[in-house]
């Protein structure tokens, strides 16, 4: 950075050659295809996608809108393109619009280097400093975004309004020689949008109240919901018709991808990694409740599941399981699938329900996707508990009888009941599950490979998986749960709901 020259003759002297940002993001794009380098380090499950859409939108020089529902990564892939642009671009020095001192734009620029010449100063941009972002509002004006006459700086300089000088830029030619984002574009009102044509189709942007045009050089991101269910806005056809590429993202495809998403963005301290085992059957079961809600009956499909739910979903896991731990003044715990129940506050807060789901109520609802993702997870895990339990409609067609792995726990519940508070120590959580007979033998047989802090969690998690297939009764209690008859627990809850009503 030091070396870089200072003035226009020394700028001039050292062979600079201006280009376009379109071209910037072209050539660098194509350096990293060449040496097979990825274009985005840190998303995932776009790369066979999204990201070859985007590089072909790029290579031609196109605008773009990235178009899909909340939560997948399009502000983020948006920022991540100022990595395409040159690291430093020569400006000069002091001019609101970052002027190329080899084709200055404003009458500022042309005056200075009209005044000094080689001498003209100049400074340099760093790539990060290139890069705006607006999030399209109502109250979006086209001062905000194109700018006005500012009577402020007439009366200060002792101008007229006709004069040029006035002006008072806005957000996109403040962006000249750099990427300008604009989120939730359906957001801004149609007469702004109409503002936007000119931009788009000629590269240049006219003041209100003035004869001038800037041809400006300005690589445009925008990013949109599907705008045939958005209550907002729409789009206007004309300004689609102007943008050059539109993208459609997705959310994940596999609880492989997903996983991998919600560990990255998973914030947490160190101290909290150390204290807080998280199995992997655990984030399984997380990013399973995202996928039954984008899928369920009772979620508004049009709206989406944002990533972000089990984002939140898992950090709240690990603090229910980081608490219990400082509790029990114990120095290291494992998430349990009771531990679970506390994601409901995450989940109510990110979906949108239809009309039916109003009607159960959010908490239901959330609990529901909670059920539905231990019920599914479990069926892919053990053996059915539903097939496992009938017998041959013939008999004597010699077929024999399914074995039932799942009998002597169910006998046990026939007259036992398991009582697990979200606060029991390892200890205690260990014995008690213990107690139940064949449990750790079914969790064995099946998945050999567990330690033994993992066959814990494991042998909760076939509790669960039986009451979800009705093999089972279990009460949810207010801080513990409670596994026993199934007639009994029916009843309870039957009870429950008159006592309600």
């Amino acid at each position: 950075m030091n070396k870089l020259p200072t003035t226009l003759g020394a700028l001039k002297a050292s062979g600079y050659s201006s280009r376009s940002v379109k071209a910037e993001l072209r050539a660098n794009l194509m350096d990293r295809l060449r040496a097979k380098r990825p274009l985005f380090t840190d998303i995932h499950g776009y790369e066979d996608t999204v990201v070859p859409a985007l590089e072909r939108a790029i290579l031609a020089g196109h605008n773009i809108n990235l178009l899909g529902l909340r939560g997948q990564a399009k502000t983020r892939m948006a920022r991540s393109l100022v990595q395409l642009l040159d690291e430093w671009v020569p400006v000069v020095e002091g001019s609101e619009i970052n002027d190329d001192p080899m084709a200055p734009l404003s009458r500022y620029a042309k005056d200075l280097i009209a005044a000094h010449g080689d001498a003209t100063p100049i400074s340099w941009l760093h790539r990060d400093q290139r890069y705006t972002e607006k999030l399209a509002t109502p109250d979006v004006t086209v001062a905000d975004l194109i700018g006005d006459s500012d009577p402020i700086k007439a009366a200060n300089l002792k101008l007229d309004y006709g004069d040029e000088r006035v002006l008072h830029f806005g957000l996109i030619p403040r962006s000249h020689r750099g990427i300008f984002v604009i989120n939730e574009l359906p957001d801004l009102q149609p007469r702004i949008q109409v503002a936007l044509f000119n931009i788009l189709q000629e590269g240049d942007v006219q003041v209100r109240g003035f004869k001038v045009r800037l041809p400006l050089d300005i690589q445009f991101i925008f990013t949109a919901n599907p705008e045939d269910y958005t209550n907002r806005g729409a789009i206007i056809t004309p300004l689609k018709d102007r943008i050059g590429t539109q993208i459609l993202t997705h959310y994940p495809t596999s609880i492989e991808l997903g996983m991998r998403i919600t560990r990255q963005e998973t914030r947490s301290l160190p101290e909290q990694a150390e204290r807080v085992r998280v199995p992997d059957l655990i984030r399984v079961l997380v990013e399973r409740i995202a996928m039954e809600a984008r899928a369920s009956e009772f979620v508004d499909r049009k709206s989406g599941v944002s990533a972000r739910l089990t984002i939140s979903a898992m950090e709240t896991v690990v603090g229910a399981a980081e608490r219990r731990a400082i509790r029990n003044g114990e120095s290291h715990t494992v998430v349990r699938i009771g531990d679970l129940r506390t994601v409901v506050p995450a989940i109510t807060g990110k979906i949108e329900l239809v009309y039916e789901g109003e009607q159960e109520g959010p908490e239901k609802v959330a609990e529901h996707l909670l059920g539905l993702a231990i019920r599914n997870v479990f069926a892919e895990l053990f053996p059915d508990p539903v097939k496992t339990r009938k017998k041959p409609k013939n008999e004597a067609s010699g077929a024999r009888p399914v074995s039932d792995p799942y009998a002597a726990i169910v006998a046990y519940f026939d007259e036992h009941s398991c009582d697990l508070e979200l606060d029991l120590t390892d200890t205690a959580y260990t014995k008690r599950l213990s107690a139940v007979p064949t449990l750790l033998s079914v969790v064995k047989d099946h998945h050999a490979y567990l330690d033994d802090e993992e066959r814990r969690l494991w042998c909760e998690f076939v509790l669960h998986g039986l009451a979800e297939h009705s093999r089972i009764g279990r009460e949810q209690l207010q801080g513990s749960v409670r596994f026993g008859d199934l007639f009994n627990s029916m009843l309870s809850g039957t009870l429950g709901d008159e006592g309600e009503e």
